[in-house]
């Protein structure tokens, strides 16, 4: 069995929504489990995230970036930085804004540079475009045209629920993506220790 931690943040519901349809995409695939974790549930105890294969990081896109309760998350890693032990270890990221844009880009590309400082091998969204093949805008994966990350676009005030279908289809495919990459690239192996590193 294969372990996927999806942590996020969600403060009005839509990001909570995106992560369980990220969810159920991973857990279609046998041998795979996957949890979802509020983010300020681990600020205090990073270490839950050793447990696991692979990481899908979520956050709403706040001003141009991670959410606050998200980054405080981020920062309590540090004493994993420092020994590497998330290294090699699968990362992929989503993001919800009001806006098409939003600049969402930029939230997903601090979740890459906090994978990539932590060692962890990033998984992109290879979805192509729906709308190309002549499925309806907002019935199309990957409407956005986002390749870095999964992106979803929620109206300032909607439901927490209130996505276009496609955005909804994309973030089920997302995480059964995950989960197939996941599986061809097996079981991260256990950080070696300095000691052992340097024998």
């Amino acid at each position: 069995m294969q372990h996927i931690a999806i942590i996020y943040h969600s403060a009005h519901g839509h990001t909570t929504h995106i992560a369980q349809q990220v969810c159920q995409g991973a857990q279609g695939l046998p041998g795979i489990h996957a949890d979802l974790i509020r983010a300020e549930d681990l600020a205090h105890t990073p270490d839950a995230v050793l447990h696991y294969d692979g990481v899908i990081l979520g956050s709403p896109t706040y001003l141009g970036g991670v959410s606050g309760p998200f980054k405080t998350f981020m920062d309590a890693t540090g004493r994993l930085w420092k020994t590497q032990q998330l290294k090699n270890r699968l990362a992929a990221g989503f993001t919800v804004s009001s806006l098409p844009a939003g600049d969402k880009q930029s939230t997903l590309l601090s979740m890459f540079v906090f994978a990539m400082q932590h060692g962890m091998v990033w998984v992109g969204n290879p979805i192509l475009p729906e709308q190309h093949a002549g499925v309806p805008y907002d019935e199309a994966a990957n409407r956005l045209g986002s390749w870095s990350g999964l992106m979803a676009q929620a109206g300032h005030g909607s439901p927490a629920d209130a996505f276009a279908p496609g955005d909804v289809k994309t973030a089920r495919m997302f995480g059964r993506h995950f989960a197939q990459t996941l599986q061809r690239l097996g079981t991260v192996a256990a950080p070696q220790s300095h000691e052992e590193a340097t024998a």
